[in-house]
């Protein structure tokens, strides 16, 4: 909570930082502490009458309500803070066409949206993973650079937009991707405290305030006002602080250590650690504002993929620091030694490598010979073996037309985003008005009305809705095979790298995920339906193999996980993945009730992809019989990448050439 406390203040003396990300768990107070910051910012001066909140000593040239001359009466109001609310549409964001003025009067009229609302103030986006990827695309630029450009429905507007950004978001509902991660100046991590007394400072204080709030605040109102006034002292302070060249050098030192891309990072770190020289009251930066600099602003800027945890090696900031303390700026060749963490050989013989490589030699030797099972015994599971490295996987996309959740991968109608294909008569409420197309279908019946005026005569018929079309995500169940036949470690270890690489696809394009297992006698839901895939790549990393091949099991419970989530969310279509060799052990009816078992999933209408990990020179083909009978499409595990999508439409030419031959 400290980290949290300090960088939402120096976001308060420099909102140049660029905003903090907030993570943590529910129920940790990230909201209550985000809005109890706006009544610790100093009050500003406006432009009476103005809507953008535009300075009165250094108004908007471009402000959609100016010019303003410097002689306008001023207003002063408190610094408001802004809520965004998940469910935004763009237009509520940027603002749009004053329509009721357009149709009434036949004026060109904007009407500003939440960034006007937040210029000079507090934008807060509350679980913001779960925003639309274009809707936070939009924040941030607008964040980045401080103003809006609205081009839409013949509107063209610029008017300026900085604002202080926080994020809070719970990592166990899903992250953000990386360059998205990016763009927030700094991120903190808060966690429920587990100490007694502290949580019971915590209850009792809460149910202080719920007796009586007014009594509660009043009893805090004279350390909120220390504090505000030491806001204000600092922000004062701040263009008096002096960024030397040595602790320049030591941001740039620790950036380019923990390999951070491009220089944002550089930025950022610097901007803090004047921040916080002058929240501390100095007018110099010291390697301690650096230190804490980076603590804050480099964690999150550190993930290679999005099974990274966010996290920053004390231990290695602590040596670039010194290191580069010491240095001069032309230091020469004999200041680069080895670097702190010894050579990059991955380990010795004793490391996590090494160990893994000679686990399976120890297990097939002979002397434990006498401790193995009898041939009537079911087999144990073997050690988990580790997955491959991920790779790009070809785009996998459930057939027609979508409703879903805002996403990236199959095609769906949608209210926000995406494009407009057409328009037609609303069927029921009008959602979103096509303005061409209704001016275009009244427009012949204007003279027949007595159009006395500048303004359109309306009727309902008139009306004209947008009908858009962008990507929906989808929910990705994945139901893998266990057993004895998938159990060769190399083989098992090709297979997670596939799973791993389909489960950085639904992550990139916000499905969520899901993830059934089946060996021995029965199957399991090891990952219930979540939009965090680091929870199913912890799942998979863990998976033990062994034992037959249930695969009826497996795609029982896949209906019945399916089955319970069109309940919870009917709108978001599944996508099967059944990554499989497509044999079935267990008696002689465990082929044919397999097959029944995926045609009731067809019967549902699933889509399906049957991962074919069938492999050696004499091929069975059951998992192509598997995909038939769940009338979905195979795929064989070697043709999984996304380079080798030109591969398989050589070979659908060539055979087409042998046909028509």
């Amino acid at each position: 909570m400290d980290d949290l406390r300090l960088s939402l203040l120096l976001n308060a003396v420099s909102p140049q930082v660029g905003g903090v990300l907030v993570r943590g768990e529910k129920g940790t107070a990230k909201s209550t502490m985000v809005r109890a910051l706006a009544g610790l910012l100093p009050s500003i001066a406006v432009v009476d009458g103005c809507r953008f909140a535009c300075d009165p000593a250094a108004p908007d040239a471009q402000c959609p309500d100016g010019p303003h001359d410097l002689g306008l009466p001023d207003a002063e109001r408190a610094t408001r803070l802004v809520e965004l609310p998940v469910g935004v549409s763009e237009d509520r964001i940027v603002g749009s066409l004053d329509l009721e003025r357009a149709l009434a009067e036949g004026v060109k009229a904007y009407e500003p949206g939440l960034l006007a609302a937040a210029h000079r103030g507090v934008l807060y986006i509350d679980e913001v993973n779960l925003l639309n990827d274009h809707l936070v695309d939009l924040l941030l630029d607008a964040a980045a650079m401080g103003r809006s450009y609205v081009e839409r429905e013949g509107v063209s507007v610029r008017h300026a937009a900085r604002f202080l950004l926080v994020g809070t978001m719970n990592p166990e509902e899903g992250e953000l991707r990386p360059q998205l991660l990016d763009r927030f100046g700094l991120t903190v991590e808060v966690a429920a405290t587990r100490e007694p007394v502290e949580r019971a400072e915590v209850v009792r204080r809460r149910l202080a305030y719920d007796a009586d709030p007014e009594g509660f605040a009043e009893r805090w109102a004279q350390e909120e006002k220390e504090l505000a006034v030491r806001i204000t002292a600092a922000r004062s302070l701040l263009p008096s602080v002096v960024l030397g060249d040595p602790a320049l050098r030591q941001i740039t030192a620790v950036c380019a250590a923990f390999e951070v891309d491009g220089l944002r990072a550089d930025i950022v770190m610097a901007r803090t650690a004047v921040a916080l020289a002058a929240w501390a009251g100095r007018t110099d930066v010291i390697a301690e504002d650096v230190r804490t600099a980076a603590q804050l602003a480099l964690p999150h800027r550190r993930r290679r993929n999005p099974f990274d945890a966010p996290g920053l090696d004390e231990e290695k900031l602590e040596q670039t620091l010194e290191q580069s303390a010491g240095e001069e700026p032309d230091g020469g060749p004999e200041d680069d030694g080895p670097g702190p963490e010894g050579p990059p050989d991955g380990g010795g013989p004793d490391g996590p490598s090494g160990g893994g490589q000679d686990a399976p030699e120890q297990e097939a030797s002979g002397e434990g010979a006498e401790a193995a099972p009898s041939r009537t015994a079911p087999a144990p599971p073997q050690p988990a073996a580790p997955a491959a490295s991920p790779y790009r996987t070809r785009l996998l996309t459930v057939p027609g037309l979508g409703e879903g959740a805002g996403g990236r991968r199959s095609r769906a109608r949608t209210d926000s985003g995406g494009h407009t294909v057409r328009a037609a008569r609303p069927t029921g409420a009008l959602q979103r008005l096509h303005l061409a197309a209704t001016i275009q279908a009244a427009a012949p019946h204007q003279l027949a009305r007595g159009r006395d005026g500048r303004a359109l005569r309306l009727r309902r018929d008139d009306f004209r809705e947008q009908i858009r079309e962008g990507r929906e995500s989808n929910l990705v169940l994945f139901v893998v095979d266990a057993s004895g036949s998938m159990a060769a470690r190399q083989r098992m270890s090709a297979v997670k790298g596939a799973v791993l690489s389909l489960l950085m696809d639904a992550y990139q394009r916000r499905d969520k995920i899901g993830m059934v297992t089946f060996r021995g006698s029965d199957a399991v839901l090891a990952l219930p339906p979540t939009s965090s895939v680091e929870v199913g790549a912890a799942r998979l990393e863990q998976l033990p193999t062994g034992g037959r091949t249930p695969l009826a099991a497996g795609l029982l419970r896949a209906h019945e996980t399916l089955r319970l989530e069109r309940l919870r969310d009917p709108r978001r279509r599944p996508l099967l993945v059944v990554v499989t060799d497509g044999r079935a052990t267990g008696g002689p009816q465990a082929l044919p009730d397999a097959r029944r078992a995926a045609q009731l999933l067809a019967a549902q209408g699933t889509a399906a992809v049957v991962v074919d990990c069938e492999s050696g020179p004499v091929r069975l083909g059951l998992a192509a019989e598997l995909a038939q009978h769940l009338a979905g499409e195979v795929v064989r595990l070697d043709e999984l990448a996304a380079d080798s999508v030109t591969h398989l439409v050589t070979d659908l030419i060539r055979s087409k050439q042998k046909e028509a031959a």
